[in-house]
């Protein structure tokens, strides 16, 4: 029987510009050393947001807790039925109109996960609120190599005026660090990637890593040594865990690679150079990105902004070749209605296949998931009307949590979004007892 090898809680191999943060290894120090003891395992706290609203007939379960019926759009949840919950109910007050006016995508984006209303101001005198990301990061960020991770897959702004006299940092920015100062996100993979496994700086952009990427070396090719020496002292299960980790880390460093090597910027599809011209591809580069943040405790806390409110993406991959707010304002056209459908299948479905991903990652006797509380949802329901209640939420993971699953909740509508966050941040074991509109801890 090997000993266990006394390395920190996460191992890090390193060379020349590259780090590699290790996943769980029971034999790498990840289990504490008196016998029996449980494993160590961290939560992790992810936010996906979605704008527009939805097809609220096609979106919406029938019945109650684990009796309910799923719904066209949410059918391809199937398979993670008992690792979901449907929360119907839930509203963001804040968001609504009232004597400021118009503006509703900007204040969506904005209050979703602050709880607040924002002020309406195109100029630079913004105030939001701190986001319970980084309320969360402020707590526990110190823990981690990254506080936060923030993710998207949509262009970045943060001046200007985008609605209704709402300036373009609230509706392009999910995460707020302060009150006056948004938490941009990344949407460039690579920047994502060196985030995580450069050695460099932060930006992604160092030079330790542009001269790796100059002599084709994978990130890989400069640990290999440090591996291998740690593997010789590993369990079987834990080196073929670790050969598969490294075939992630690879297997998304070359699908990079493919986006970077396409000589094509295509400026009416808001597609630029390493940018994949393939919106499903970018999405699912950033949820393995996020996944490999998660698996590494390189962060455990992130979000993923798939659009922006108001977002006239069009979706040609799957037969939607208009402008996704445009349609989204259907005015009960059954053509326009289908066509919503499909975007909220096509964004769900993508959602459902990160959740097998996260399942399939082992850490102890749990997942990945079961311990990570995954939020997916919008801050609009009915994109015809900017409806800000009854929002549509899904909320996965969270096992070992000691969440509940496998149901449908059904709220007094409203009840406020706040809730929730407050009951994720208590999940996190912070001691969160009110954050923006809230009127108490929601019981997941």
């Amino acid at each position: 029987m090997k000993t266990p090898v006394r390395h920190s809680r996460r191992a890090i191999l390193r060379g020349t510009g590259a780090m590699l943060a290790l996943p769980f290894l029971e034999s790498a120090g990840f289990r504490a050393w008196a016998k029996p003891a449980p494993a160590i395992v961290p939560r992790r706290l992810g936010f996906v947001y979605f704008p527009n609203g939805v097809n609220v007939e096609k979106w919406k379960v029938r019945g109650e807790n684990d009796k309910y019926v799923s719904s066209p759009t949410l059918k391809s949840l199937a398979e993670h039925r008992e690792d979901t919950t449907i929360i119907s109910g839930l509203a963001h007050e804040k968001a609504m109109p009232g004597k400021d006016g118009g503006g509703a995508h900007a204040r969506a984006t904005s209050t979703y996960l602050t709880g607040v209303r924002v002020k309406k101001t195109g100029g630079n005198d913004i105030r939001a609120g701190v986001s319970i990301d980084q309320l969360a990061a402020m707590r526990i960020g110190h823990r981690t190599r990254l506080p936060s991770l923030e993710l998207t897959t949509d262009g970045i702004r943060s001046s200007g005026t985008c609605d209704s006299g709402y300036t373009c940092a609230y509706q392009y920015n999910l995460s707020w660090k302060t009150p006056t100062l948004p938490q941009p996100a990344e949407r460039h993979p690579r920047a994502v990637f060196e985030r995580l496994f450069s050695d460099g700086v932060l930006s992604g952009y160092g030079r330790d890593s542009q001269s790796r990427r100059a002599l084709q070396k994978s990130v890989l090719d400069y640990v290999l040594e440090e591996a291998r020496s740690l593997g010789k002292n590993l369990t079987a299960a834990d080196r073929d865990k670790m050969d598969q980790y490294f075939e992630s880390v690879r297997h998304v460093e070359r699908r990079i690679e493919k986006t970077e090597r396409q000589d094509k910027v295509v400026p009416h599809l808001q597609i630029e150079k390493g940018i994949p011209d393939s919106y499903r591809e970018h999405i699912r580069i950033m949820y393995e990105l996020m996944l490999l943040a998660f698996q590494t405790d390189s962060t455990r806390i992130a979000t993923f902004m798939l659009s922006h409110d108001g977002s006239n993406r069009s979706f040609p991959e799957i037969g939607v070749p208009e402008a996704h707010h445009q349609i989204s304002h259907h005015k009960d056209d059954p053509e326009k209605l289908r066509k919503i459908a499909l975007i909220d299948r096509f964004y769900i479905e993508e959602f459902g296949r990160f959740l097998t991903r996260m399942k399939a990652v082992r850490e102890g006797e749990s997942s990945l998931l079961d311990n990570s509380m995954l939020v997916y949802g919008g801050c609009i329901s009915e994109g015809n009307k900017h409806w800000h209640n009854d929002l549509p939420i899904v909320l996965a993971g969270g096992r070992n949590a000691d969440v509940e699953l496998g149901r449908h909740l059904q709220l007094a509508d409203p009840t406020p979004m706040s809730n929730l966050l407050v009951a994720l941040a208590q999940k996190m074991e912070l001691p969160v007892h009110q954050f923006g509109d809230s009127t108490g801890a929601l019981p997941i």
